[in-house]
């Protein structure tokens, strides 16, 4: 028998009982959309931890810390000898797989503008790292010149700033203050001890009461892109180049110890500087953790988002087996539907299997023929499955949409995997019918009424 008779025959087989076939391509249908929705909500959730993950510093970077005291193995704290400096920053530049290892060197400082004055951190990496951050900017661009200190302010920072008239700062009004970083200029204070010892009438170690400390108009190099609702690892910080900060710290303090830098024993500050933190980036993420072993062996604290992207995989890996499972219970009960109506067609059509018997069709081919009704309910239900779950995934991405952006994610690979799922489902649930009507008797078959 030709393989175009056998689709002929199947497909006309399959319209005889049209309200059947249609009652079971729908519990098809039903399954398909159930388990494709199931796995794109876990897909989704995958998806949007991943892009979170990104904003907070991308998955190849591994972030150094330094710790004046840290925990002994008895419990109790003990001061660090090994510190951070350029020389041990080289070190780790060195190690296999490492693209980028820049000092990340911190302070406070003060701003002021008009009315409006407001604290926050500063920190200055290296041109190279400061390039790599990729950061979008609303206005300017990233500091990348080393001899002239610059600003770039995260998107958050405004907040920070207060009417000292008022005293009134942008949680009390909700209102964000009156101050331009880009156009008007900014006096940025370094030595905020000197300031707030001024203000409330200090004196020094002589009586003399302290003046203000100087202010410095820093141009600002730009703006980080966002609203007040973006948060990202950058949105309350202050970036700067390294070298220049370097340059305008030594320039306000002079010989004098500079805030957060460690000093001799005699108080009096060190020649190089010293950091707190170093910020890595490897050239794959399979290399994450031989990186973070090495740095950790050099006696300094690691962590980098891999650590926590591990344990966000395990848990969207639980959630999507979960998920996955419930979609492939309804897709089970569909294979029970797809076997039962192949088994009442076997009874309705004894006789006629009987006959193609006689007349010479071969085993091989009744089973094919079966199999194909089998075939054709999966494939019809699959797909009639696949739009609907478009369907479903859409409204649930519409109604969600203001809490998660594309929650239900339905990727090109999902769609030809629940394709050929479906029509194997319905293939494997016609298979035993299908060898039932092969054992058949012949004769029996004909004399069946």
């Amino acid at each position: 028998m030709k393989f175009s008779d056998l689709l002929r025959m199947s497909s006309t087989n399959l319209l005889r009982r049209k309200l059947r076939t249609v009652l079971t391509v729908l519990g098809v249908v039903i399954g398909t959309a159930s388990i494709v929705v199931m796995v794109s909500l876990g897909l989704g959730l995958r998806k949007i931890s991943l892009e979170q993950i990104e904003q907070f510093g991308g998955l190849t970077t591994i972030n150094v810390y330094y710790y004046e005291y840290a925990m002994n193995s008895s419990g109790s704290s003990e001061e660090q000898t090994q510190r951070i400096n350029d020389e041990v920053v080289e070190q780790m530049a060195q190690i296999p797989h490492v693209e980028i290892a820049s000092p990340i060197l911190n302070c406070y400082a003060m701003a002021k503008q008009g009315a409006y004055e407001g604290s926050f951190s500063i920190r200055g990496m290296t041109t190279e790292a400061l390039a790599s951050l990729d950061l979008d900017t609303a206005e300017g661009t990233v500091p990348l010149d080393e001899s002239t200190l610059q600003l770039f302010y995260g998107n958050q920072v405004l907040t920070n700033f207060y009417n000292a008239r008022t005293n009134q700062s942008y949680w009390e009004t909700m209102e964000l203050p009156d101050v331009d970083l880009i156009n008007d200029p900014v006096f940025v204070i370094f030595d905020t001890d000197a300031y707030y010892q001024s203000q409330g009438g200090g004196t020094d170690a002589n009586g003399q009461k302290i003046s203000p400390p100087k202010k410095y108009i820093v141009p600002t190099a730009g703006v980080l892109a966002g609203t007040l609702e973006d948060y990202s690892d950058y949105s309350y910080n202050v970036l700067a180049n390294i070298d220049a900060l370097k340059a305008q710290l030594k320039k306000v303090f002079k010989n004098k110890a500079i805030p957060g830098q460690p000093t001799t024993s005699s108080g009096k500050p060190y020649k190089e500087f010293y950091y707190e933190e170093v910020y890595i980036r490897v050239d794959s993420m399979d290399y994450v953790s031989e990186v973070q072993q090495a740095i950790r062996d050099m006696g300094y604290e690691t962590y980098s988002n891999a650590d926590w992207m591990k344990q966000t995989q395990d848990q969207m890996a639980m959630i999507q087996l979960v998920l996955g499972g419930i979609g492939a219970v309804s897709l089970f009960v569909a294979a029970i539907g797809i076997a039962n109506t192949m088994m009442m067609s076997i009874y309705e059509r004894t006789k006629e299997i009987g006959i193609i018997k006689v007349l010479g069709c071969g085993l091989g081919n009744i089973r094919t023929m079966f199999l194909m009704e089998a075939g054709f309910i999966g494939f019809f239900g699959g797909l009639i499955g696949l739009i609907l779950s478009y369907i479903i995934s859409g409204i649930i991405n519409l109604v969600a949409g203001e809490y998660y952006q594309g929650i239900s994610y339905i990727p090109l690979w999902l769609v030809l995997v629940s394709m050929v799922f479906a029509v194997l489902v319905g293939m494997v649930a016609g298979f035993f019918p299908a060898l039932r009507a092969m054992k058949l008797s012949p004769l029996a078959a004909i004399r069946n009424e």
